[in-house]
């Protein structure tokens, strides 16, 4: 009796001959997923316009890739299984990619970057073009167009506010974890909530209606069984989905849920003007014009109590040049797009190199 062989995330190249189209994969690998879009590298014209992405052919979508978060193991097998997959959609092999650009929450330290960029140039073929960045980078990119300038603040299951100037300086704030203190995110969110259901239940805090609304949502009884549940599984993204019930209480006028969601804004504002202040973004007069990139569930403009909308305000009230963007496409297109605006400045280079021989 033969054993199956177990197949491999590249088994699928023996059946495809490859296209002619080059290829950019970008990657967006977060705490909750990661995402991978398959780009193409579109000819190259002196009248090239910036704020065109090329079409998107494939998009494939994984679960967690922080090293951090899951081990060096599993999230180099999540990386590359959701590579494979986005081109068998493509119905492209490896030898069709040209540039690969990698933008991964965990990506802190130099070593970090070229753990990864030696791992990958063990995949793919000798010829291709990679580059490896924090997360919050490849938001940036999103909201502009591939272009390194202003600050992004990544507001979701963690959070990190994160700057880059034009002459390459950068800075970051936040974005530790949880353990070192990420309270705007949606895990410090539902995390303070939670623990003011037990303080309110033990009698240390007031009473709040998130005591039932928790429960309620939860399908629990009693806040000491909160304990169970907690500890059972916890895990950054599975606390972070009980934000739009901290949301809802402070929508209905609880003061303690309203009082959270505020430090969330205080938090997430600091970092920004953390960021703004080492790198100089708002100019010496603090009235330079910057953008501001906002990415993420915790900042999205759907409901009365708009966290977005009051981060905004708070930073605008130090640096009226704030320019709020929301991105047209997501993170993963933003980090291809890093890799095509590097093609394009080099082609562009060899093209003026070539006008002098």
């Amino acid at each position: 009796m033969k054993r199956n062989r177990i197949r491999g995330p590249w088994d699928f190249e023996h059946e495809l001959t490859g296209g002619r189209q080059k290829l950019i994969l970008g990657l967006d690998g977060g705490t909750t997923d990661t995402v991978c879009i398959c780009m193409p590298i579109t000819p190259f014209t002196p009248n090239h316009n910036p704020l065109e992405a090329p079409p998107v052919y494939a998009r494939a979508v994984a679960g967690c890739s922080n090293h951090n978060s899951v081990g060096e193991t599993a999230a180099r097998e999540t990386l590359e299984q959701v590579m494979a997959e986005a081109l068998l959609k493509s119905g492209s092999t490896r030898s069709s990619v040209r540039a690969v650009c990698l933008a991964v929450s965990g990506v802190n330290h130099p070593t970090d970057q070229q753990r990864i960029l030696d791992w990958l140039r063990d995949i793919f073929p000798s010829d291709v073009e990679f580059f490896v960045e924090n997360d919050a980078v490849a938001a940036l990119a999103s909201g502009t167009m591939g272009k390194l300038h202003g600050c992004v603040l990544i507001a979701g299951t963690g959070t990190i506010a994160y700057g880059y100037t034009e002459d390459g300086r950068e800075a970051r704030a936040s974005g530790a974890g949880p353990i070192l203190g990420d309270w705007g995110s949606g895990y410090g969110i539902a995390a303070k909530a939670l623990t003011a259901v037990i303080r309110a239940y033990d009698g240390r805090g007031p009473q709040t209606l998130l005591t039932c609304s928790m429960l309620h949502e939860l399908q629990l009884s009693s806040p000491d069984e909160l304990i169970g549940w907690t500890y059972a599984d916890p895990s950054w993204a599975r606390i972070a989905t009980l934000v739009p019930v901290v949301v809802s209480c402070a929508e209905a006028g609880d003061e303690v849920a309203n009082d959270i969601l505020l430090h969330a804004v205080q938090e997430l504002a600091s970092s920004v003007k953390a960021v703004v202040h080492r790198l100089g973004l708002c100019g010496k007069d603090g009235k330079d014009t910057f953008p501001l990139v906002m990415v993420g569930g915790i900042l999205e403009a759907n409901r009365r109590w708009d966290i977005g909308k009051e981060v905004i305000s708070c930073i605008a009230n130090d640096f009226p040049g704030t320019h709020p963007i929301r991105p047209k496409v997501e993170p993963a297109v933003g980090a291809a797009l890093l890799a095509w605006n590097y093609l394009i400045e080099q082609a562009q280079l060899d093209q003026s190199d070539g006008d002098y021989d």
